[in-house]
C-alpha cells in the first residue's frame, strides 16, 4: 500500500500546487493521501471551502495543528468533517476527532492520527499518553497508521517515532515548513522523519512574504503576514506499508516545483 503525505499547504500558491495531485497520484501509484492543511486558508487556519477544495483535488484527509483554529467557523467544520482531524491531545470536550479509519482507493483501512507536540508551544494534555492510548483502539481496526506529530522540536517529534516504533506505520513531523533529510525506518518497521516541510511558496519566509517577515523581526511590532506568491514546490514523503502487517517497508521524501500563482 501506498500512501502520500503531503506537507503543510500554504495558501492558494500551495493549493494551486495540488492541481497536479491526481495526475501525480496516478503516476505514482498512491493509494491514499494525507494533507497537512492548518495553513491551507489564506497562510493561517482551514475554512470548510478551503478543505472542499482540498478534498476536491485528491486529498482523502486532511490532518491540522495550532493554528487550525485562526479561522472563524473552524469548530463547525471539524464536528462536521470527519475527514478534518485537529490534534487529539486537546481536552475532550473540543470539538472534533484527533483520528480516524478511513478507507484507501485500494479498499484496505488506514488509520490516521493527529497529535500536536507541548515543547515551545501550547501546554496541552500529552501527547504521549494520548496515543498511547489512540493507538491501542485504532490497531483494533487495522494495522494501518500514519500519525501527524505537528510539533515544534526535533527532539520531541523524535521521541514520539521512537516511542511509537513497531506499534504505527510511521509518524511525519510537521510545522515548521523545512523538510529533513533524516528519514528512516526505524528497528521495529515504524517509517519516520522529523519534519515532512512545506507545499508553497519558497521565494519566502516559512512561506511568508520576505519583506513582511522581516520587517516584522526588525520592528519586532504586529505585522499582518501574507503569504509569498514565488518559486512553488511540492513537499511530502511517499511511504510504503505492508498491508497485513502495517510495516514501513519504504519512505521517500518527495520536493518537486509546481506552477502556482496568486493568494486569496
Amino acid at each position: 500500500m501506498r500512501v502520500l503525505f503531503l506537507a503543510d499547504v500554504i495558501g492558494s500558491p500551495g493549493r494551486s500546487a495540488l492541481k497536479i495531485l491526481s495526475s501525480l497520484s496516478n503516476e505514482l501509484g498512491i493509494d491514499f493521501c494525507i494533507a497537512n492543511g492548518e495553513n491551507a486558508a489564506g497562510g493561517f487556519g482551514l475554512t470548510r471551502a478551503v478543505a472542499e477544495e482540498l478534498f476536491s483535488l485528491g486529498v482523502h484527509v486532511i490532518t491540522s495543528g495550532n493554528h487550525l483554529w485562526d479561522r472563524q467557523g473552524a469548530s463547525e467544520l471539524v464536528a462536521e468533517e470527519p475527514r478534518v482531524l485537529r490534534p487529539a491531545n486537546y481536552p475532550p470536550d473540543v470539538p472534533g476527532l484527533g483520528a480516524g479509519v478511513f478507507r484507501a482507493r485500494n479498499g484496505k483501512k488506514i488509520a490516521v492520527l493527529n497529535l500536536l507536540g507541548r515543547v515551545f508551544m501550547k501546554n496541552l494534555d500529552c501527547p504521549f499518553r494520548c496515543a498511547d492510548e489512540a493507538v491501542k483502539g485504532l490497531k483494533s481496526e487495522t494495522p494501518i497508521i500514519i500519525v501527524d506529530m505537528h510539533a515544534e522540536a526535533t527532539s520531541e517529534k523524535v521521541a514520539m517515532a521512537w516511542f511509537l516504533d513497531g506499534r504505527v506505520s510511521a509518524v511525519v513531523g510537521t510545522h515548521t515548513h523545512v523538510q529533513t533529510a533524516d528519514e528512516r525506518i526505524l528497528p521495529n518497521g515504524t517509517g519516520c522523519i522529523t519534519d515532512a516541510g512545506m507545499t508553497g511558496p519558497f521565494d519566502s519566509v516559512i512561506g511568508i512574504d520576505k519583506e513582511v517577515a522581516i520587517k516584522r523581526f526588525l520592528s519586532q511590532t504586529p505585522v499582518r503576514l501574507v503569504p509569498a506568491k514565488l518559486d512553488v514546490r511540492i513537499n511530502g514523503v511517499i511511504l510504503d506499508v505492508e498491508p497485513a502487517s502495517g510495516v514501513c517497508s519504504r519512505i521517500e521524501r518527495l520536493s518537486m516545483p509546481a506552477d502556482a500563482t496568486g493568494e486569496k
